[in-house]
């Protein structure tokens, strides 16, 4: 798990070290000089702080060689135990240490959110829609050093190696909506993608593929879906070039106008819109086409057609018409 102190001086081991170090005079002026406890415990503090107070009462030989042994021992547990703390206030690492429990907290109340493997250019690419639908997210990353990038551009975030069982499942993956595996590596896409599948037989993946040889490999390795960028953008420049007034359309950004958006909506066991017609939910929304859960198509469907369990939906409309359907 990636939520753990990387430091081998565990700051529970230097409180234990300090905590031994004051046990130790306290004790020993309590037996060799036959002190009380406050006055053991002020000539101990005194000691480890080298202030350089009076005695509380005047040494005898003993008690001079145990305050020498103290010395020595002890102030050289204390100057550590500072050093430490003070570089770890100095790298962030108590703050660091702080945010990452918060994260891990907030990411084991999520459900029905997107795991983003990678934060690199088409992972940013990804936050970005995902922030713009009003999607939760948790982006996993392996890097270290991009941890400052998160920070500044990531709600949920973990370090941690997406190809490891034990990080998918910290970041929910078994109440996760879908996961999309946006590394420049395709090996290590297709790696993601075979842990993520024998975790989970049910998640949604998509994965990107840097090669179109890795397009096989990475459905194979159990992928809902592949993109290439390289091939998608190509498509799609082709589309825009052929098809201008339906890019302008579906793409339409006007001052006064809300984007539209082309969605497809599966319905679910357990979803309110089981067993309605589909004209009194759609609201002002297209539905453009419906496949049903046998496998039958309808382009374009009749309003009076009773949604079923396992149809999907296929519907052209502002965000916030399909925003409601998407929550039933």
């Amino acid at each position: 798990m990636s939520y753990r102190d990387e430091n081998p001086w565990h700051f529970g081991r230097l409180g234990l070290l300090v905590a031994s170090a004051i046990a130790y005079g306290v004790v020993g002026y309590m037996v060799i000089e036959g002190w009380g406890f406050v006055d053991a415990l002020y000539m101990t503090v005194l000691a480890l702080t080298a202030v350089g107070f009076t005695e509380v009462h005047p040494l005898d030989q003993g008690g001079r060689i145990f305050t020498i042994s103290l010395i020595v021992a002890g102030v050289s547990v204390v100057v550590i135990a500072l050093s430490i703390f003070a570089r770890a206030i100095e790298e962030g690492g108590l703050g660091q240490r702080g945010r990452r429990r918060r994260m891990a907290k907030r990411i084991a109340q999520m459900k029905g959110h997107a795991i983003v493997c990678g934060f690199g250019r088409v992972g940013r690419t990804v936050v970005e829609e995902l922030e713009r639908d009003g999607v939760p997210y948790v982006v996993i990353d392996k890097d270290e050093g991009r941890e400052h990038e998160l920070l500044d551009g990531v709600s949920t975030y973990f370090i941690g190696d997406a190809t490891k069982r034990e990080d998918l499942e910290a970041a929910g993956i078994h109440r996760a909506r879908a996961l999309i595996s946006a590394v420049d590596d395709d090996a290590e896409n297709i790696f993601i993608t075979m842990v993520a599948r024998s975790v989970s037989a049910t998640v949604w993946i998509v994965a990107r593929a840097e090669q179109e040889e890795s397009i096989d490999r990475l459905q194979t390795a159990g992928a809902s879906r592949v993109f290439s960028p390289f091939v998608t953008a190509g498509r799609e420049m082709a589309y825009a070039a052929i098809k201008q007034r339906v890019v302008d359309f579906i793409e339409v950004e006007a001052e006064h106008a809300a984007p539209l958006r082309l969605e497809e909506l599966r319905i679910d066991s357990g979803s309110d819109l089981v067993g309605k017609v589909l004209g009194s939910v759609r609201g002002r929304a297209t539905a453009l086409a419906i496949r049903h859960a046998d496998g039958r198509v309808e382009a374009p469907p009749s309003d009076e057609v009773t949604l079923q369990e396992g149809d999907a939906l296929v519907l052209l409309g502002e965000r916030d018409e399909l925003r409601p359907l998407e929550q039933a």
